[in-house]
């Protein structure tokens, strides 16, 4: 063996062992594991449900267990405050028609996999993102929550995951997620028979009992759609949307209003109507209040 080629095989093997070192891991400080029990809290929020509230949270979203039948738990994004008198309401979640029961788990270990799990340990929900450089977890003030990497870039966010729901800023886009699904009932915590589907030549809702479109919302004609998003801006609601082979984005206004509609959401209603609901601070209450914003019905 030439001394050349053993200092390169040496100095190869050093810096292999030092990419393989230096793999980015989420801090023992970052970690964290919740456990589905304890008291239900106190409030009245959507559905009617059973909740417990969990320590993450930005002002006005909170992550929480819920149910709204005995012993079957969603993990869930909960939007709006204790000070208000309005509704409290699910804005997303994580295990819809797959619920968990009495001391699972949810815990975000030094691998960076987020993870809903039973308390036997059976595996219900998780990110996929065992040592993918995932070193932290943030709620942000958009209700987006987000697993990022050293550099702050996004390795998992559940704005990519929606559920019946669209905050502002959340998109749905032809190569995925390209829909919202509704739910099937007050109680039944399961995909309904409504979906509000991004297709290449139309935005629209679908039902699957009668295997067609219900309703063409927007339809592009000779155009081939890619994207659309929910915006705000300038005291107006809006859905911005992208067509292929073009470099601009084109709106849709959906409301003029006098208030800031930054914090509203866009729902797929359970009878498969459209409705987005902001949350508007009251001058003369001095507190929050939900208003509908647009609604299609």
């Amino acid at each position: 063996m030439s001394p050349s080629w053993t200092t390169t095989l040496f100095a190869s093997l050093f810096l292999f062992s030092q990419i393989f070192c230096c793999i980015a891991q989420v801090p023992d400080e970052n970690t964290f594991k919740f456990v589905n029990e304890g008291e239900l809290g106190p409030f009245i929020v959507e559905y009617r449900a059973d909740y417990r509230v969990l320590s993450v949270f930005t002002n006005p979203f909170q992550l929480c267990f819920y149910n709204t039948t005995p012993n079957a738990w969603t993990l869930a994004l909960r939007m709006g405050t204790v000070r208000s008198e309005s509704l409290m309401r699910w804005v997303w979640e994580a295990n819809r028609g797959n619920p968990v029961k009495e001391n699972a788990t949810f815990s975000l270990g030094t691998d960076g996999n987020l993870v809903l799990a039973e308390a036997n340990g059976r595996i219900v929900w998780q990110t996929n993102t065992a040592n993918k450089g995932v070193t932290g977890f943030k709620l942000l003030p958009n209700g987006n929550m987000v697993l990022h990497d050293s550099k702050g870039k996004f390795v998992w966010q559940s704005f990519n995951h929606p559920t019946d729901t669209l905050l502002v800023g959340q998109s749905l886009r032809l190569s995925g997620p390209n829909k919202l699904v509704s739910r099937a009932s007050v109680k039944k915590n399961m995909n309904g028979p409504f979906s509000l589907v991004v297709q290449p030549k139309l935005f629209g809702i679908f039902n699957r009992n009668k295997l067609d479109v219900e309703l063409a919302w927007l339809d592009f004609g000779n155009s081939t759609l890619e994207s659309v998003k929910l915006n705000s801006g300038n005291q107006r609601l809006k859905l911005d949307y992208r067509l292929a082979k073009s470099t601009k984005r084109s709106s849709h206004v959906m409301a003029f209003t006098n208030y800031n509609t930054t914090l509203t959401y866009l729902r797929l209603e359970i009878d498969g109507n459209l409705k987005a609901y902001t949350f508007v601070r009251d001058e003369e209450a001095d507190e929050f209040r939900w208003r509908v914003t647009y609604s299609r019905i």
